[in-house]
């Protein structure tokens, strides 16, 4: 199972949502989809949950045409919305009933697909609940089971992390990864840039409607010649303090930090040159360095240095 997206437009006025994108992701991995407020990532997911049409190109699920065949791809499509509609007198179990019985599930088993994603999703403990008294949390399980009940092979879920407690965001990741290890496709946007580094396979960064950057993860973060500034973390054997005081004095060295456990940190402007000289100066001017590490560029540093964060 492949999702394609190919030359994806959409332009409301003078404001080109999403402008000529194009990326790919598959079975069993998780694409994550970032970018500042307004990039164009609601946009592109509501397209492929056949939710909205492109002004031009399309996506194809599994090589279905979702502008072609919406009725066909939507059923491979599971569409988690940022915001879970609150019913008054509904409970959950009603609810996912409702969907159960729209996705055209019957009988016995209708009732045996729900008792196994309320299983799955941890909600049988509060399927009595409703709606309108879940926490923030409580309510993403349920737009997940929704999304869940046909057995989708392709997940878009739009900022589903948002406003959750701690809890609920691990929660969340460990039902990412069980929903990757089962085969399924899935594309998450998210703010939380360090949690997604930790879950997924590959990155799309948008901004303007545009694709600045989109592959694996690996690949994309490996390639620091994004990153012009370089974090050290040092370790000494005495003299923390007067280190940090020589740092401050250093070519190249943009600011450092005294840390509480009196290691010092220093963001080093340059190639990894600079921080080879950076260690030899610190060796001769008679610092005893017990440890010497360049920190690797994580998503978030490659997000900062390739977005502007200007609104459209």
């Amino acid at each position: 199972m492949r999702v394609n997206i190919v030359h994806l437009k959409k332009y409301y006025g003078n404001t080109k949502a999403v402008d000529d994108i194009s990326f790919t992701f598959a079975s069993g991995q998780i694409f994550g989809f970032v970018g500042p407020n307004g990039a164009g990532k609601t946009t592109t997911m509501r397209i492929l949950a056949t939710l909205d049409e492109p002004m031009e190109g399309d996506a194809f699920i599994d090589g279905v045409s979702v502008t072609q065949y919406p009725d066909k791809a939507r059923r491979m499509v599971g569409y988690v919305p940022d915001n879970l509609p609150t019913h008054r007198d509904m409970s959950v179990h009603d609810y996912l009933d409702f969907f159960g019985r729209a996705y055209g599930l019957k009988g016995g088993h209708r009732r045996q697909v729900i008792d196994r994603i309320e299983e799955f999703t941890n909600l049988t403990g509060i399927r009595e609940k409703a709606l309108v008294a879940l926490s923030k949390g409580m309510k993403q399980r349920v737009s997940v089971a929704r999304a869940l009940l046909h057995d989708p092979p392709v997940l878009i879920m739009d900022e589903p992390a948002a406003g959750l407690d701690p809890r609920a965001r691990i929660e969340l990741r460990e039902l990412l990864k069980m929903l990757s290890w089962q085969g399924k496709a899935v594309l998450i946007s998210s703010h939380i840039l360090t949690e997604l580094a930790e879950i997924c396979d590959g990155v799309v960064i948008i901004e303007h409607g545009k694709i600045l950057r989109a592959g694996k993860l690996d690949k994309i973060l490996a390639n620091i010649s994004d990153v012009p500034k370089r974090t050290v973390h040092i370790r000494l054997l005495g003299g923390h303090e007067e280190a940090y005081k020589h740092l401050l004095q250093t070519p190249n060295i943009e600011k450092a930090s005294l840390l509480v456990d009196n290691t010092v940190e220093a963001e080093v402007n340059g190639a990894e040159e600079v921080c080879c000289e950076l260690l030899v100066g610190l060796i001769q001017t008679g610092f005893r360095v017990l440890e010497f590490r360049q920190r690797r560029a994580g998503l978030e540093e490659i997000f900062m240095n390739v977005t502007k964060g200007e609104v459209q």
